[in-house]
């Protein structure tokens, strides 16, 4: 399993191109290998090669444009090819997050699209990957949720699941029940700790999950990549954070 860094952590610091290119060069510093570009400023396949080259870094997994997921999935993997990414990722819903939210609609609006766009993506051996945060598991759709009807309803070859474990644990799941559950569709799974009294975000083995325990069952489970993100870091430096993350998993012998 290999150790990378999600983009979306240092998203203040690669608002241009030239800022990507310093900020990749500053997570390799600290002894990444993989990133998940997410979160970034507009990039194409073209610019964003020749970057992560220089910095010696592959990306791994990404979050795209849903809709161009959905719709233009031929492009989309063609542009992934391009920069040598298997991995392509959505990042949340569309619809989800809104109030008063239809959910029927919602999921149903989107499973129509998915389904197709999985079917293209299988046959081209592309992950398709679905990261969820907590709604996937407090909602639910057809009498179970969110989380659990995607599961069922596609194949682990058509959809796979960028499980974000401090989500699934403020979802209401155990963590590691559900990398136990998912075995086989967590190509790509993320990394982040959770705060005990005020549930913020905290750098991984900062907090109260049990990454030991859970890290030996990702490796049983099949995931190739686990990528650190820390939605908020609450004024500390995102960089340090990513290093003290980095810094626990190297101890642990897994990056």
């Amino acid at each position: 399993m290999k150790i990378g860094a999600q983009l979306f952590t240092v998203r203040e610091y690669t608002k241009t191109l030239s800022d990507l290119g310093e900020t990749l060069r500053r997570i390799a510093d600290i002894g990444y290998t993989s990133v998940q570009v997410s979160g970034t400023c507009p990039y194409t396949p073209e610019e964003l090669s020749p970057l992560l080259h220089q910095a010696g870094l592959t990306c791994d997994l990404t979050h795209y444009s849903t809709d161009r997921i959905l719709t233009d999935t031929r492009a989309v993997i063609d542009e992934h090819r391009r920069f040598g990414c298997t991995a392509v990722g959505i990042g949340s819903m569309p619809g989800l997050w809104g109030e008063n939210v239809d959910m029927a609609s919602v999921v149903r609006s989107f499973t129509e699209k998915l389904t197709p766009a999985a079917r293209i993506m299988a046959e081209e051996g592309m992950h398709l990957m679905y990261h969820n945060h907590d709604k996937e598991y407090l909602h639910s759709f057809e009498g179970k949720s969110i989380m659990d009807y995607l599961s069922e309803t596609y194949s682990p070859r058509e959809l796979g699941f960028t499980l974000d474990l401090y989500w699934v644990e403020r979802g209401g799941r155990d963590p590691l029940s559900e990398i136990r559950r998912l075995s086989g569709r967590l190509f790509c799974v993320h990394l982040k700790d959770m705060e005990a009294q005020t549930l913020h975000f905290a750098p991984v083995g900062q907090g109260t999950q049990n990454y030991p325990a859970m890290l030996s069952a990702l490796e049983d489970a099949g995931t190739a990549y686990a990528f650190v993100e820390q939605d908020q870091c609450y004024g500390k430096d995102p960089f340090v954070c990513l290093k003290e993350s980095f810094d626990y998993l190297h101890a642990l012998g897994v990056c």
